[in-house]
């Protein structure tokens, strides 16, 4: 019989029985046409692959990731995962839906379509995830309709505005989950669901939310897995505790293993999801049940009924490695192609202008002057308590604390008074929105830092010390239309350029990765004390990450959903 791949004398992993065969695998038109023994004595193949004895695993899927998050196109983002085995991803293209609306996300699918790795997309259906900010584009029925007819598309992605979905059933959540339900019965609803349990937690999974990919702790994993949700596991909810229920319970049919955010610079370190299962297995988890929950399960929650095994009919994505034990891989076949091999040059192709040219023309801003950090108050001359928001290591949330601050000629003098400045500015043209607070704890404690990079609107957030770093950093980040921008007494420390919207570039990984490491590098040596200091910053403006943030609208307290003064009163 004829096959155009035959590879031979390798250990394939079979999902069914998550245990390893000796055996042969022929490949035809893309797709597995046999998995067994007698390989060379059944077919007469095109190109023969020797196994050496190594194992064959399916290709890895990456079900909950945002490529915006490694700020790079969805061409380079290719390249980095195929190397990492990684031959499916369901990418939600979020944050260039905040900057462009439904042009964002059509412009990043039609940019996927010649990429070796398989991108099925996610709708974003927080776009803007509250009403508290200016952003530029939204998401709403229309588009979700628009997007729909498209094709490329998946699943409705995480319904991030999990509070209103409880609190409100005509808020615009409800309304789209209401839509997608009565028009597409058939669309997966993605979910994030921190910390909610009991009728709150089946009240969301009533409205249509399928799944969680937010910390988890065992109660609400429990809590929810009994209630039917099926759970995605980023690298934050792989504790000791988790690893260890996973591996005494029966509840592999209902976990994957998922990414979500992978900054460039641990991208090019660390690997992509390969890391995650490599770090399962070191955590006591069986190699098998670890390649399973990045292969097997992610492609059965998304319906992928033609990947995620090696067995006759599916899609001959396949790596291969030379111990399960460390998932070192040694070649990729993408269709029964090979598209990485360990030993041979993997370069990347260069490639710019992927975009129409307004995307690389939205960051509608003058350049700004010390003056536009004079924080102005009608507070009488004296001192009064202001709302500061206290940055804290380990952590994304930002606490609220109160602190006495001198007012004096109708301006706050936030320069002596021991903490930095937060300002953010509206940056698509829309109103010209601008918004001040007090920022301390484990952030800088000298220079400036710009950057549009900003979750989730993506306007211009400023945090410094003094008005002069503020305003170069900021007229920096400017002039290269979005970025990140570091300043200390006036000499740029670091400047990474993210021309696309003002969160993507068109460089090469490895040269992006480089640059992400000098500015994670460069925030450390102003004082900031962070795990992640550049996720840190760019949460600032997360209005729905707890407890008090910015957006051009004003201070944010996110528990209570609404806008809050600066002043909180005469100490």
């Amino acid at each position: 019989m004829i096959a155009d791949q035959l590879i031979t004398n390798v250990k394939v992993f079979n999902s069914y029985y998550k245990t390893f065969h000796e055996g042969d695998v022929a490949v035809a038109d893309g797709k597995i046409l046999y998995v067994g023994p007698g390989g060379p004595e059944l077919f007469e193949a095109a190109e023969c692959v020797d196994g050496k004895g190594q194992y064959l695993i399916p290709g890895l899927i990456d079900i909950h990731l945002h490529i915006e998050s490694s700020m790079v196109t969805p061409s380079t983002f290719s390249y980095g995962i195929i190397r990492c085995g990684v031959t499916t991803i369901v990418p939600e293209p979020h944050e260039m839906a905040n900057v462009f609306g439904v042009e964002g996300v059509k412009e990043m699918i039609a940019a996927s379509r010649e990429c070796e790795a398989d991108m099925f997309y996610a709708i974003p259906s927080s776009v803007p995830a509250t009403p508290m900010e200016t952003t530029g584009g939204s998401i709403d029925i229309p588009h979700i309709d628009e997007l729909m007819q498209g094709g490329g598309i998946i699943c409705l992605g995480e319904i991030m505005n999990y509070v209103d979905v409880i609190r409100d059933p005509d808020c615009k959540t409800n309304r789209i989950l209401r839509h997608v339900q009565s028009n597409y019965p058939e669309l997966i609803i993605e979910g994030h669901v921190p910390k909610v349990m009991g009728l709150d937690l089946h009240r969301l999974i009533h409205a249509g939310v399928g799944s969680d990919h937010t910390h988890q702790s065992i109660e609400g994993l429990e809590a929810r897995i009994a209630a039917g949700m099926f759970i995605e596991i980023q690298e934050k909810s792989m504790t000791p505790e988790l690893m260890d229920y996973f591996n005494s319970h029966d509840v592999a049919e209902r976990f994957c293993f998922v990414t979500d955010d992978v900054m460039p610079d641990t991208f090019v370190a660390n690997g992509h999801l390969d890391h995650l299962v490599r770090k399962a297995i070191r955590m006591g988890m069986r190699p098998e049940d670890a390649i399973y929950a990045a292969t097997y399960t992610p492609a059965l929650r998304m319906r992928m009924q033609d990947r995620g095994s090696i067995a006759p009919g599916k899609i001959a994505d396949l790596v291969l490695v030379s111990d399960p034990e460390k998932l070192d891989i040694q070649q990729v076949y993408k269709r029964g192609r090979k598209v990485y091999d360990a030993a041979s040059e993997y370069a990347q192709v260069s490639s710019s202008g992927q975009f129409p040219d307004s995307f690389y023309s939205s960051v509608r801003l003058e350049p700004l002057s010390d003056a536009d950090f004079t924080v102005a108050t009608e507070a009488e001359d004296g001192t009064h308590k202001f709302r500061v928001m206290i940055v804290k290591d380990g952590s994304t949330f930002v606490e609220e604390k109160h602190s006495p601050v001198e007012s004096r000629g109708g301006e706050i003098r936030w320069e002596e008074s021991g903490h930095a400045l937060i300002a953010t500015f509206e940056r698509y043209g829309v109103n010209g929105n601008r918004a001040y607070g007090l920022i301390g704890g484990d952030t800088i404690k000298r220079g400036a830092i710009a950057t549009t990079y900003s979750h989730d609107n993506h306007n211009l957030l400023v945090v410094g010390r003094n008005a002069n770093d503020m305003t170069a950093a900021a007229n920096a980040v400017i002039g290269s239309q979005g970025g990140f921008c570091v300043v200390e007494d006036g000499k740029v420390l670091s400047h990474l350029e993210l021309p696309v919207g003002g969160i993507l570039t068109e460089e090469p990984l490895e040269v992006t990765s480089r640059k992400v490491k000098e500015l994670r590098e460069a925030m450390l040596t102003l004082g900031y004390v962070h795990y992640n200091p550049i996720m840190s910053i760019s949460t600032h403006s997360l209005t729905v990450s707890p407890a008090l943030k910015i957006t051009d609208h004003g201070l944010i307290d996110v528990n209570a959903g609404k806008i809050v003064p600066l002043l909180v009163g005469r100490e």
